[in-house]
């Protein structure tokens, strides 16, 4: 009996062991395409108006039209069997389920319509070291909605990423002298902030629906969180497209783009592809994680975005934008330093709860 009890235990041990395994490679794969896709996305948007693109509503069309993209995922992923306890579960209902796909695709296209403004108004390293200020609006509204706990690392890592952005709002004295381009500058920055506490808001409400109302551990519910709530923006934003009369301009805005009418079709399409991986990772590491650490990978990307285009846009590297570069990196190190304690803490108490006999 004894010796049937240690290969029990042995082979318990190896199956939690390649769970964990499976678990860390899905969360590397989510963090990929989260640090790629945003950087791609982002210089692909500034690309769009910098060689002649003018619709703000298609600006914000891209960004949830591709989730077709993802439909194959529902054949792919495999249907999780039934437990014991998921028989006594009371499922959400369909009105619940219905509700929060609707009221979070309204909140995203409203928040990446303010996103578009930002990306039009602002030079493209500006508008990506504003948006790190997710992270400390997505930990403001995770403290009072998900419980998340304040530590030094962690109000460090906020307080720095606020005097990241905080740091550009000098930047429009220097690099701005007419009325026009201040009024234009201080438009973008406004929307973009507000976008970005828009968006850490939303996170957290998707960490809260996933853990209050979903509560079903599978791949699908996360794809259906993404596809559905796409759905819902894509519409929305239709609609303002039509009602803008910007639609009736693009036949003119794609035979006027400088890299011509193919490279505009190539330009929507890949964009829109990038902000659907964008989404699949970043819902994903909410759904493994929390949005709080979805959002920490987001903004590791930005700092890369304005060395990017220096490269690509001819943009200026002044001393402001590299100070708030190294400031971000320095916030977002902080928060992963918490995050890798934390995780150090709970493997520490779940072996001294093993050794107990």
């Amino acid at each position: 009996m004894e010796d049937n009890s240690f290969h029990n235990e042995v082979d318990q041990s190896r199956i939690d062991s390649r769970k964990r395994y499976y678990h860390w490679l899905l969360i590397s794969l989510y963090a990929v395409f989260v640090l790629v896709s945003n950087s791609a996305s982002t210089l692909l948007g500034r690309l769009y108006y910098e060689k002649g693109g003018k619709s703000k509503w298609m600006g914000s069309l891209v960004q949830h039209v591709g989730f077709p993209i993802l439909l194959p995922c529902y054949c792919i992923i495999a249907p999780k069997k039934p437990t014991k306890n998921s028989f006594h579960s009371k499922q959400p209902s369909f009105s619940a389920v219905a509700f929060i796909y609707i009221s979070y695709g309204i909140c995203e296209a409203i928040i990446c319509y303010f996103f578009s403004l930002g990306l039009w108004y602002l030079p493209v390293s500006t508008y990506a070291l504003i948006c790190s200020s997710q992270l400390a609006f997505n930990a403001f509204f995770s403290f009072f909605l998900n419980s998340m706990k304040f530590t030094p690392y962690v109000i460090n890592s906020l307080f720095l990423l606020t005097i990241s952005s905080a740091l550009l709002v000098f930047q429009t004295e220097t690099e701005h002298s007419s009325e026009v381009s201040k009024k234009n500058h201080v438009i973008g920055l406004i929307c973009t902030v507000a976008a970005s506490a828009g968006e850490g808001l939303v996170l957290s409400l998707v960490q809260l629906a996933f853990e209050k109302v979903l509560k079903r551990e599978s791949s699908k519910v996360m794809l259906d969180m993404i596809v559905y709530e796409s759905l819902v923006a894509t519409c929305v934003t239709l609609v303002g497209l039509f009602a803008s009369g910007e639609w009736n301009l693009l036949q003119e805005e794609m035979e006027g783009y400088e890299m011509g009418k193919t490279s505009y079709l190539l330009n929507l399409t890949f964009t829109a592809i990038n902000w659907k991986i964008f989404g699949l990772g970043c819902v994903g590491l909410i759904f493994e994680v929390s949005s709080l650490f979805s959002n920490a990978i987001s903004v590791l990307s930005l700092p890369f975005v304005p060395i990017l285009a220096v490269f690509i846009f001819h943009e200026k590297m002044n001393g402001i934008i590299a100070i708030s570069i190294v400031l971000a990196i320095w916030g977002f190190i902080s928060y992963i330093y918490q995050h890798y304690m934390d995780g150090s803490n709970f493997n520490t108490e779940n072996r001294d709860i093993d050794h107990v006999p």
